[in-house]
């Protein structure tokens, strides 16, 4: 009995650990201070930090993966490097095999199951649904952690809402509270001013959370509406539901287009954040920001929620999970194929999904989209018309778009312009540079643009 409980403490000491998001952001902002003001501003290389930190190029690349366990004198050493000081909310210890939650496994398509049409979200259990490791566990990791925040940007068509309900389903299964906040849902007038925008998130997610509304006692004309919010969310939500609130909030970008009421909310955002490192009554608060664009309005640092938390960039789709679909779609292609089809669509998951659930349906050979152009019959149409329509909202991103098409060469654009025309997938930038993000805009375009 006495050697078993030896063994498992011995276990449990060649656990290691890892940083958790407040100790990570901690360590990051504390190395950009430092490459400030002694590296001329440059980043440190790994073999820098080496140097720095005393510890070799291979334990560092398992601290910055944030991945992999390592032993405290390690993150000790990172931490001593940067003038800091390691605490006990800088890190945890990540749970050993025999205690692992169950991670949801891809399920294979039943025999006689149909595909699912693509576009919007795909349902948590879709078996069409495509993992691109190691992003969904670092997401399903760090939700559980504290007062934790993810930031999930990626052009639309590319599975951001999908790996954000998988998320909130992960959070529900581990005992939290976990609600989407879709911000194309709520009419125009509502972001007519703070006040009233506040008053219908505080609604909303008392709504949602099926709780009787209490704005009148908690909110106050004379604190403001940051203050009432935040005691709305501190002294009644939070306490009520006694368990983490996990909030998915969708399709932010909208608030772009309000820059006074963006500044403010999303202020309020790290603010909430920030204070989890300091009150239990906010680690219970949990955050995943969803947007298609990079932040193009002006917010002050250290009140943007923009550079803290979790990042995740969704990439493109490889050559070799576009074939694992092919399989889901039981296409029995070669690589050949599957490089044309990337050629003609690019890593993009809705196009690549249109193009194999049409061909699975026998809607379309691989001979024909080959061949599809802005002439021919094309099941892109829809999607390609809801592009134009977006263009034709703004004709100076039209005349944009139509110069990097038309060239044969990359085209340097304004920085909004292009983040904008890069959120809605018709380019890709290449630093400054800026090209089709596939054949199939330059085929189609070419005449309308």
């Amino acid at each position: 009995m006495l050697m078993n409980q030896t063994q498992k403490i011995r276990s449990r000491r060649r656990r290691g650990i890892i940083l958790t998001a407040q100790g990570w952001e901690k360590l990051l902002q504390a190395k950009s201070d430092a490459e400030y003001e002694n590296n001329s501003g440059k980043r440190y290389s790994l073999e820098s930090l080496s140097e720095l930190t005393g510890l070799d190029t291979n334990t560092l690349s398992k601290v910055w993966s944030q991945e992999t366990p390592v032993d405290k004198r390690t993150l000790k050493s990172c931490f001593a490097a940067f003038n800091l000081t390691l605490a006990s909310t800088d890190y945890y210890y990540p749970e050993v095999a025999s205690e692992k939650r169950e991670e949801p496994e891809p399920r294979e398509p039943e025999p006689h199951s149909q595909p699912e049409v693509p576009g919007g979200q795909m349902a948590v259990n879709s078996p069409f649904y495509l993992e691109r490791s190691p992003i969904e566990a670092k997401c399903y990791q760090t939700i559980r952690q504290p007062g934790s925040l993810i930031r999930l940007k990626a052009a639309k068509g590319s599975g951001k809402s999908s790996l954000m309900s998988r998320i909130l389903a992960q959070a529900a299964q581990s005992g939290g509270r976990a609600l989407p906040v879709n911000f194309q849902l709520a009419d125009k007038a509502i972001f007519q001013n703070l006040d009233t925008f506040l008053k219908w998130f505080c609604n909303y997610i008392t709504l949602k959370l099926r709780l009787p509304l209490n704005l009148e006692e908690h909110w106050s004309d004379f604190l403001g509406s940051k203050i009432s919010c935040s005691a709305y969310f501190e002294n009644y939500l939070l306490p009520q539901i006694q368990k983490p609130l996990v909030l998915g909030l969708d399709e932010v970008d909208r608030l772009f287009n309000y820059p006074a009421i963006a500044e403010d909310f999303f202020g309020l955002l790290r603010n909430w954040h920030e204070e989890a490192k300091n009150l239990e009554i906010w680690q219970r608060l949990h955050l995943i920001i969803v947007h298609s664009t990079e932040v193009y309005i002006p917010l002050n640092v250290n009140k943007s929620p923009f550079n803290v938390g979790l990042p995740i960039y969704l990439p493109a789709l490889t050559e070799e999970q576009v074939q694992d679909l092919t399989r889901r779609y039981k296409l029995n292609w070669s690589l050949e194929q599957v490089q044309k089809l990337m050629v003609i669509v690019g890593g993009s998951p809705y196009l690549v999904q249109m193009a194999l659930y049409h061909i699975h349906n026998q809607q379309i050979t691989f001979e024909q989209l080959e061949q599809i152009s802005a002439d021919s019959p094309n099941i892109y149409r829809d999607h390609l018309q809801q592009q134009m329509w977006s263009l034709n909202q703004n004709p100076e991103l039209k005349t944009a778009f139509a110069h990097v098409v038309n060239s044969d060469d990359p085209v340097e654009l304004d920085m909004v312009k292009a983040f904008k025309l890069e959120s809605i997938g018709l380019i890709s930038l290449q630093g400054k540079q800026a090209v089709p993000s596939c054949q199939l805009y330059k085929r189609c375009f070419f005449q309308q643009s």
